[in-house]
């Protein structure tokens, strides 16, 4: 029996193999993990189809395989002991099933104008992308996954060849390890935001007093009504909500000479792992309560942290929020989340001395960075959105009341 990589997602055709979880000679049962495939976004099982044993490993960790490729065979109902020796990876032969799929042509004017000026920008046909959205069109990110696995044309006489990359000798205490493809993939994204977007951040501080004895005063009646803990996330989101709902054009992304605004919320929430940084999805934060919004964080961070998020956990989110305070951060300018227009940075919470009513008191603050698409957002839109998320925190009754 043929064990193939499976399909991983929109938009994502080929991954790496990260490693191997069994051994040929091993018996599995059915749906047993035997492989992990790193794609540019999560890491993925590949289940046994069936219980038996495995009998070849035909890819060795670390080369880059495609949807559909025998990467190993097995026995069905076999044991271990009946197992025949495994063949070295190097000298196995793939199957002419596992042949790759046909890629089917388009018609240039039909081509969305964010495909074709990606295609143009980077010397491509749009015809040669292969599409995964209505009637086989191609969408924006097959076009960006396109571009990121073909290799760059050969440049034309007006315009210098840029040297290639030669990797430089190492020193006695140095080691060079090869990028992970999550890890390359957050580095182009990050790049490709800068390049594209009109960056620019605003700033403002919240006293979280208000939030802060909130929290304190319901956090075990809520903890043992809903099951999940009453964090700060939680009031984030509503407000960022609340403040999207009166400033669409954060909700919005560019697309060519386009604007789309989103009628829907899925907020991104930031996600530290040890691969690196993961943007998971809370979807339609709009209709959740607090509890839901609190349980849906906890969700996706578990699987976040256990290397178990799905493509559609990480897919549709029109805003982000990323909190460096849980690592002592005390300000920052994030980066954007393309195609997402806005970013809300939070930040480490410490006593400051404040004045209210006349007086210097000491109060818990915490500064707010927005980033934000200048192209798209203006500063007095930006501001104006920073603003009403701090109204909402420094008097979360309003948050209560949809005031």
């Amino acid at each position: 029996m043929d064990i193939k990589v499976p399909a991983m997602g929109e938009s994502v055709t080929e991954g790496t193999l990260a490693n191997w979880l069994v051994k040929p000679g091993q018996a599995v049962k059915q749906d047993d993990p035997i492989a992990e495939i790193e794609t540019d976004k999560v890491a993925i099982e590949v289940p046994a189809p069936a219980a038996g044993v495995i009998t070849e490993q035909l890819v060795q960790a670390g080369e880059t395989v495609q949807i559909g490729k025998i990467i190993a065979k097995m026995t069905e109902g076999g044991t271990a002991a009946a197992a025949p020796a495994a063949a070295p990876a190097a000298a196995a032969k793939p199957s002419a099933s596992a042949a790759p799929a046909p890629t089917t042509a388009r018609a240039t004017d039909k081509v969305a104008p964010s495909v074709g000026r990606i295609a143009a920008e980077n010397g491509v046909n749009p015809a040669d992308i292969p599409g995964s959205g209505k009637g086989g069109r191609a969408t924006k990110g097959d076009a960006l996954a396109y571009v990121a696995s073909t290799p760059s044309p050969a440049p034309s006489q007006t315009r210098a060849p840029e040297p290639a990359h030669v990797p430089r000798a190492l020193g006695p205490r140095e080691e060079r390890v090869k990028m992970t493809r999550l890890r390359q993939t957050i580095a182009r994204r990050l790049k490709e935001a800068q390049n594209t977007a009109a960056m620019l951040t605003t700033f403002n501080d919240v006293d979280m007093s208000e939030v802060m004895e909130l929290r304190k005063r319901h956090k075990e009646a809520f903890e043992k009504k809903h099951g999940v803990k009453l964090g700060f996330m939680g009031f984030f989101v509503r407000a960022v909500v609340a403040a999207l709902k009166e400033i669409p054009s954060v909700n919005a992304e560019i697309d060519g000479t386009d604007i789309i605004y989103k009628n829907f919320y899925n907020v991104s929430v930031a996600v530290g792992t040890d691969k690196g940084l993961v943007v998971p999805v809370v979807r339609d934060a709009d209709t959740l309560s607090l509890a839901g919004i609190e349980a849906e964080i906890g969700r996706l961070g578990a699987l976040a942290r256990d290397g178990k998020l799905a493509m559609d956990d990480l897919q549709g989110g029109t805003f982000t929020i990323t909190n460096g305070g849980v690592y002592g951060s005390l300000m920052s300018t994030p980066i954007l989340n393309p195609p997402q227009s806005g970013v809300l940075g939070m930040h480490r919470i410490e006593e400051r001395p404040v004045v209210v009513d006349g007086k210097i008191i000491a109060r818990p603050m915490m500064y707010l960075a927005l980033s934000y698409d200048h192209r798209l957002v203006d500063g007095k839109e930006a501001v104006t959105f920073l603003v009403r998320v701090k109204e909402a925190l420094e008097d979360p009754e309003r948050l209560l009341l949809d005031l």
